[in-house]
């Protein structure tokens, strides 16, 4: 299983959050770091905010921080939130009936159950835990020619 662009950079944006704890952070500052287009990036960002997983700040000196504490994210929880579907195989998609073996078929179940497996592991991992504790802090980190702030 492959995850999407969006569901990489939703974590990458979390992650920066996370690493950035007490200060707010801009779109451009995640963009600039992980070389992602801010346009696109903003449109990740709304839908984090949406789900509560990333709060906004406007005004002059706005930004974004976590909307929650990063124990309480669960990976699981926003791959489920940014993936537009787990479709494994055309079988698993109601409205195509092309398979001639979809009536009796097992493959579907074997991969349904590894499509639960998958984001089971994913719902056992939170960001919290997912990020470097202390004596391993990204603080002084240099990614793509910036470093990155504590």
């Amino acid at each position: 299983m492959r995850l999407t662009s969006y569901t990489d950079y939703a974590l990458r944006t979390l992650m920066h959050l996370a690493a950035h704890p007490d200060s707010l952070v801009t779109i451009s500052d995640i963009a600039e770091a992980h070389g992602i287009a801010k346009n696109h990036l903003t449109k990740v960002v709304h839908q984090l905010g949406v789900q509560g997983f990333v709060e906004t700040v406007r005004g002059r000196s706005g930004g974004l921080r976590l909307g929650r504490d990063p124990r309480d994210i669960r990976i699981g929880d926003v791959v489920r939130q940014t993936e537009t579907d787990f479709y494994m195989a055309a079988c698993f998609d109601v409205e195509d009936q092309g398979c001639i073996y979809s009536s009796a078929c097992g493959l579907k179940g074997v991969l349904s159950n590894a499509t639960d497996a998958f984001l089971g592991v994913l719902d056992d991992v939170t960001l919290d835990s997912l990020m470097p504790k202390k004596g391993r802090a990204l603080k002084g980190i240099e990614i793509r020619g910036m470093k990155l702030r504590a």
